[in-house]
């Protein structure tokens, strides 16, 4: 029996297997509004056989867009265009989670397809309309290419928790059945984490412990609005070659755990202006889920480069990880899902799919389709 195909129950919330739509950016908000693309995007997954789709990271202020064209969730009137989207997924039979985000001092960029440097903030309004200000935990720029930030007082960091609060208060109205704290990437949770971006000396920088103490905070008053039965995740960059370390990330999702967070979901990177030199190849993450899944008690998800169904079904059988996301992968292949229950001989994988799928898929066209074939040899796994 495929036990990526195996159900898991989080809190209150049953997923029929663990593939999960990993949050990707698409940079398609106007002002901060989702729209039909949103709709569209995440329901071609739902109506594919997925256990979870994820929204992309959404904003929890507008001073923490990472450009002009991400979605908001800091203003009750983004609450009925996030109700459609989790309205039609959950239409699709699919549960859907949001993960809420803060870009720090790497707001303001370029969309990516117009060369991905940095807006002039100067010149330039929030997609809220109001001034530009770049925050983080210290008054240390992203790169020369960036402003400084202002360094967030005690009370300030307060008062941002607070914002996270009130965002997820609004994912609950929006009816999503997850939420993701962002707290990789180099973005502003990770900054408070990182010995690199955080050069405090009060409580919130300096020790390991202090440093984690943000995101600590943030998930302990996010936890306590977020209903009981309602699952929380936590992203993480395990590694990112600028002083947070495997160790470092163990420590942390230890303590996340503690306080609630139900699965840690296991990225890289994102401190360093350019690469961090950790080779990118098949599954390169993985390791890392394993190793906090084995040391820090806490469940984890596996992302990054997981691309053939026997990688994932190898993942979760050998106790690398509890659940996969997949991105790029999806957006190559949406029926990923559907394809893979073929290849490991998951009985009746129609059942994945909408009955106006499955009525065209019949005998002769699931012959058709052949072996789903993914890469031409199985990666190997680390």
């Amino acid at each position: 029996m495929s036990k990526l195909f195996s159900p898991i129950a989080l809190r209150g919330l049953r997923l029929r297997n663990r593939i999960v739509v990993s949050p990707m950016l698409m940079y398609r908000a106007e002002g901060g509004h989702t729209n039909d693309w949103h709709v569209m995007n995440l329901g071609q997954f739902a109506a594919a056989g997925v256990g979870l789709v994820m929204m992309e990271s959404t904003k929890v202020d507008p001073d923490g867009c990472s450009t002009l064209r991400d979605a908001a969730i800091w203003d009750d009137a983004y609450v009925p265009g996030l109700r459609r989207i989790v309205d039609h997924v959950h239409s699709l039979g699919t549960p859907i989670g949001v993960q809420l985000g803060h870009s720090g001092r790497k707001a303001g960029m370029v969309l990516p397809w117009e060369g991905r440097g940095v807006l002039d903030l100067d010149h330039t309004p929030n997609p809220a309309g109001g001034p530009w200000q770049l925050v983080g935990p210290s008054a240390i720029p992203h790169s020369d290419a960036y402003k400084t930030p202002h360094a967030l007082s005690v009370a300030e960091i307060g008062a941002m928790i607070d914002t996270w609060v009130a965002a997820a208060r609004r994912a609950l109205a929006a009816g999503f059945d997850v939420i993701e704290l962002h707290l990789a990437h180099g973005y502003l949770g990770h900054q408070f984490l990182s010995p690199h971006a955080n050069r405090r000396g009060d409580g919130y920088g300096g020790s390991l412990q202090n440093r984690m103490r943000f995101a600590l905070e943030l998930a302990e008053a996010v936890r306590a609005v977020w209903p009981a039965d309602r699952p929380l995740f936590a992203r993480l960059s395990c590694v990112d070659g600028m002083g947070w370390t495997i160790e470092d990330s163990i420590a942390l999702s230890r303590a996340l755990a503690a306080r609630g967070v139900d699965i840690v979901d296991c990225s890289t990177g994102g401190m360093a202006v350019r690469g961090e030199n950790l080779r990118p190849g098949y599954g390169y993450q993985t390791p890392f889920a394993a190793a906090i899944r084995a040391q820090a008690g806490a469940a984890t998800m596996a992302v990054g480069m997981i691309v053939n169904p026997r990688q994932a079904e190898a993942i979760i059988a050998t106790g690398k990880a509890d659940l996969v996301a997949l991105g790029r992968e999806l957006l190559h292949n949406p029926h990923w899902a559907y394809h893979a229950a073929q290849q490991l001989g998951v009985p009746d994988p129609e059942s994945l799919l909408p009955p106006s799928y499955a009525y065209w898929l019949d005998k002769r066209g699931r012959q058709g389709l052949g072996d789903y074939p993914g890469v031409a040899a199985d990666p190997v796994l680390s």
